[in-house]
């Protein structure tokens, strides 16, 4: 049997922001639907401070079966490699074949900034597009692209605390999207009058608070995903109306809503509910103009196997990546398994 390769450059053709929104989508309310597995993900800790994890699912529809592998170094911060290098392996679900190896740190990118696109398209006003970006890496330009398809942008704002990083994005997405990105000079002067502000930093402390916020403001926070790190303070988790993607990873891994549950700021059921559990009309989104609404994104396996899946078909239509020659098929099989 043959296994697909796809690389880096392949993905980011084969895979636009939107469609990437409508595959995790559906991969998000199959998982509502209890048609797919989607463990808790597993992590190996490195010399410093680095993380090998591994996600592994299925899911029904798309018939998908794999896992992703990945290693996290935030030592690579500020240097030409991604914090997050790995692959995603898909394997074939009768008879377990590999039936393809794709780049992780790309289809991480995107599914990430395309799940908060589809919490957006849900949850955020319906005339929001003063967007604030805190960070300047590649969640930053994810999730940019996601806002600009779920809404029709007005202004953006970015900051981050590297200024040289922060001035390359502005410049680079603002020839991207042809619009005006602004650096801000500090995270509160990005927040303030925004109503779509995405969260897509490694810091371990809030970067935003909820004094900072306007009324009726739509929040993304996409990066953090342990249990002692979070970006938002209490008063603005206290003062949102909160969605998950999944609730056995929020309970496990979400800082920002584990520290103010610690606290007693808040209550269990201040989760109002799963992502993909909207999109099934099984909980109530925005109710006013006036309402904070806010989407803690984890990222799941099932986003990327449903993502990856979309690529590997995209990809045989279209005759790109590289086949391999690859799988356990018996030489001279007769019919009959033997002893080993």
């Amino acid at each position: 049997m043959s296994a697909l390769i796809l690389n880096q450059h392949e993905i980011e053709e084969l895979l636009p922001m939107d469609a990437c929104m409508d595959v995790v989508a559906d991969a998000l309310r199959t998982l509502a639907e209890d048609q797919a597995t989607n463990p808790l993900r597993m992590g190996m800790p490195l010399p410093g401070e680095g993380v090998l994890g591994l996600m592994p699912g299925s899911m029904e529809s798309p018939a998908s079966l794999g896992l992703k592998v990945v290693a996290v170094f935030p030592s690579n911060h500020g240097t030409k490699y991604d914090s997050h290098q790995g692959l995603v392996v898909l394997f074939d679900t009768t008879n377990g074949a590999p039936r393809a190896i794709l780049d992780a740190a790309t289809i991480t990118k995107i599914r990430t900034g395309a799940a908060s696109g589809v919490a957006t398209r849900l949850l955020a006003r319906e005339d929001a597009g003063d967007v604030a970006i805190i960070g300047s890496g590649v969640q930053a330009t994810s999730h940019l692209a996601a806002m600009a398809v779920a809404r029709s942008l007005r202004r953006v704002r970015v900051w981050s605390p590297n200024e040289e990083r922060c001035a390359a994005f502005a410049s680079r997405e603002s020839a991207r999207h042809g619009i005006d990105v602004q650096v801000s000079p500090s995270a509160r002067a990005a927040v303030e009058g925004a109503d779509l502000v995405c969260t897509t930093t490694s810091s371990s402390d809030p970067v935003v608070r909820g004094e900072w916020l306007s009324p009726g403001a739509h929040i993304n926070a996409a990066g953090s995903s342990v249990k002692n790190a979070r970006e938002l303070d209490t008063d603005t988790v206290v003062m949102s109306r909160l969605f998950i993607d999944r609730r056995e990873s929020a309970v496990n891994e979400a800082g920002d809503y584990l520290i103010p549950l610690a606290e007693g700021a808040i209550t269990e059921s201040h989760i109002i509910g799963e992502i993909g559990e909207l999109l099934l009309g099984r909980c109530e989104g925005r109710r006013s103009d006036d309402e904070i609404t806010l989407f803690k994104s984890l990222g799941l396996a099932v986003e990327d196997l449903s993502t990856a899946a979309y690529l590997v078909d995209r990809a045989r239509e279209l005759g790109r990546g590289t086949e391999v020659e690859i799988g356990g098929i018996k030489d001279g099989f007769d019919g009959t398994d033997h002893p080993r």
